[in-house]
């Protein structure tokens, strides 16, 4: 059975008590397209055609994350259909172990028709955009980095990803196809404060380019569209990291270089800030502790090619593997109920065991990264 809910578009905006309500179906542009009108926004992921709802359940890492927290933080309360077709109310104040399991449990426990969450002010212009290098200088690129991202207020949210140029036109054409180091940034703070929080990392070497800009927010929000359109195929690898001391950083500059397909990538998510300001117990997410999210994708535009490319993939994570931490549970594959424990630890998966027994004993709700009762 498929249940779609892609036609529920329903969003509801309210800008003087700051929330917003948006069913199942809510794409993230069609969100912050919305929530912007009011220069308020809910952080949520970097690619605009992302469901809000899969997201959202699996915690919601994205532009905002540093100074707003995860999408699971603005969650003020859920509708959700339950195993049983009953329409339950879950929050802090109702149903509060099963608003605990859905703040990063996925779809475990329900269907989830309606989210409420809480609005932040942004925008609705910001300073953001690229910062690029010559991928064979990612070694003291990534060395500098790892050092300027200790002093950045949390304003600043920068997501490192190193790949070959995609032929965009707004990218010179010839550094089309060439391999890169790219720091993305969004500076949600005054675009002067902005300025000066990056003026060190763009002055660092010989940029390529530069396309940090005051822009409006959900002009900055489908800068990475075109790299992750429907209908390419995709190998992901994951893991979460402590810090990018020499051997990762070394690894990650050799690998780099050796791309082969013009839009396979790898992305550095840098955490901290109001992620690692709530406490590691209050929702299911897991790995608010992490320094970064490593998330590495082998892509290809058809099938041809793409087994070299997962082959690429795999060696870049095994080559990482002893300095993997956990893995945020949206960037898993079908990888097995190890990988699953491994998301949650084994405090956190034993206690979504037992919410599954309560509110799923018969595991309806499996084809998911799935947390069996028994």
């Amino acid at each position: 059975m498929v249940i779609d809910l892609g036609q529920m578009k329903g969003i509801r905006v309210d800008p003087e008590a700051r929330t917003a309500r948006a069913q199942a179906g809510v794409l993230l542009g069609e969100m912050d397209r919305e929530t912007q009108a009011f220069g308020l926004a809910v952080p949520a992921g970097i690619v605009t055609h992302t469901g809000l709802a899969g997201l959202t359940l699996g915690g919601g890492i994205g532009w905002l994350q540093r100074k707003h927290g995860l999408t699971v933080d603005q969650l003020l309360s859920v509708d959700v259909v339950t195993a049983e077709g009953e329409l339950v109310r879950a929050s802090e104040e109702e149903n509060a172990d099963l608003f605990w399991g859905l703040r990063g449990g996925g779809g475990n426990f329900g269907i989830v028709t309606e989210f409420e969450f809480r609005l932040n002010p942004v925008g609705p212009m910001v300073l953001a955009g690229p910062v690029m290098w010559a991928m064979e200088d990612s070694p003291e690129v990534l060395r500098f980095y790892r050092e300027w991202i200790q002093e950045v207020p949390e304003e600043l949210t920068t997501i490192v990803t190193c790949r070959r140029v995609l032929p965009l036109p707004s990218i010179p054409e010839q550094l089309h196809g060439r391999h890169v180091v790219v720091v993305g940034c969004c500076y949600a703070g005054p675009i002067e404060e902005g300025e000066r929080v990056l003026k060190a990392l763009r002055d660092f070497g010989s940029p390529l380019a530069d396309g940090c800009a005051p822009m409006p927010f959900v002009a900055h929000q489908a800068m990475l569209d075109p790299g992750f359109p429907h209908g390419w195929w995709y190998y992901i690898r994951s893991c979460n990291l402590a810090e990018l001391n020499d051997e990762v950083v070394d690894t990650m500059a050799d690998h780099g270089l050796r791309i082969a397909s013009p839009v396979t990538a790898f992305s550095i998510f840098h955490l901290g800030g109001a992620v690692a300001r709530v406490g590691e117990d209050e929702a299911a997410f897991t790995g608010r502790d992490a320094g970064h999210v490593l998330n590495v994708i082998g892509i290809t535009r058809t099938g041809e090619g793409f087994d070299p490319e997962r082959e690429w993939a795999r060696g870049l994570w095994s080559a990482l593997q002893p300095h993997h931490q956990n893995v945020y549970v949206n960037f898993l594959m079908d990888e097995g109920e190890d990988r699953i424990r491994q998301a949650y630890g084994p405090e956190k998966y034993d206690r979504l065991k037992a919410l599954k027994r309560k509110y799923d004993p018969d595991n309806f709700f499996r084809l998911n990264q799935n947390i069996p009762p028994d």
